[in-house]
């Protein structure tokens, strides 16, 4: 079975020739399906830049990006497009939630960028985060972790292999980041791999993999069984 994701000697530099930024230096980087990475290190160390790698959203200045085992290196920005709407589902720190639809509204357009929209299936994905009752408000009728659970069912509504999560708890309270977690261990469960950003070193604990990035590489990189969701340390 071909690797989830896989990079290889990936490099991505931004700028004119004399004065370019490298993000990502030589990068070497294989995932299981299955596996939850979570990927930590300080502001500017090219974490942003590998997820959108991951997500079909950029292209390596050099190197190769497979996904789910196809190469995407060298993908016109029209088929990275159709791919990452079959194979990835996004999470945002910002929710990226349109304001004047609805919950259910904002789900159903991401299965419009799919394929077809169906409502009873947006339904399902609402009630299945706990949001039922919420199909119909407007996200500024929402709570912030009302919000990010619409954030997951619009991420899972088109089944996709792959989910990218960019600090999906970095702007909820902790009973909040206890169900958001727990949606994520839920997909994980259900044989997801998940590639997640996060700064919190009790969020990381429940990835099965981790990933510290510094100066645009990899420094260090460990596999640890994850904790349970109940049990996520509370000290920050």
């Amino acid at each position: 079975m071909p690797a989830a994701i896989a990079l290889h000697n990936v490099g991505k530099v931004y700028g004119p020739e004399r004065s370019q930024v490298a993000a990502l230096q030589g990068v070497d980087l294989e995932v299981a399906a299955g596996t939850w990475l979570a990927l930590m290190g300080p502001s500017g160390s090219g974490k942003t830049t590998l997820v959108n790698l991951i997500g079909c959203l950029d292209q390596p200045s050099r190197g190769t990006v497979a996904i789910d085992g196809t190469d995407v290196t060298s993908f016109s920005r029209r088929q990275l497009t159709r791919f990452r709407a079959e194979k990835i589902g996004f999470i945002f720190q910002q929710f990226h939630l349109v304001g004047y639809l609805t919950a259910l509204e904002n789900v159903m357009l991401a299965q419009h960028f799919h394929s077809l929209a169906d409502e009873s299936e947006a339904r399902a994905s609402l009630e299945h985060v706990g949001l039922g009752d919420r199909c119909d408000h407007l996200p500024a009728q929402l709570s912030g972790g009302e919000q990010q659970r619409v954030c997951i069912a619009r991420a899972l509504i088109n089944d996709p292999k792959i989910i990218l999560a960019d600090e999906p708890t970095g702007n909820l309270d902790e009973a909040n980041e206890r169900i958001v977690m727990g949606l994520l261990a839920d997909a994980h469960r259900a044989g997801r791999t998940i590639v997640m950003v996060t700064h919190d070193p009790a969020v990381a604990c429940l990835a099965t993999r981790r990933i510290q990035l510094r100066h645009g590489r990899i420094e260090d990189s460990n596999v640890g069984k994850p904790l349970a969701i109940g049990v996520v340390p509370q000290q920050r």
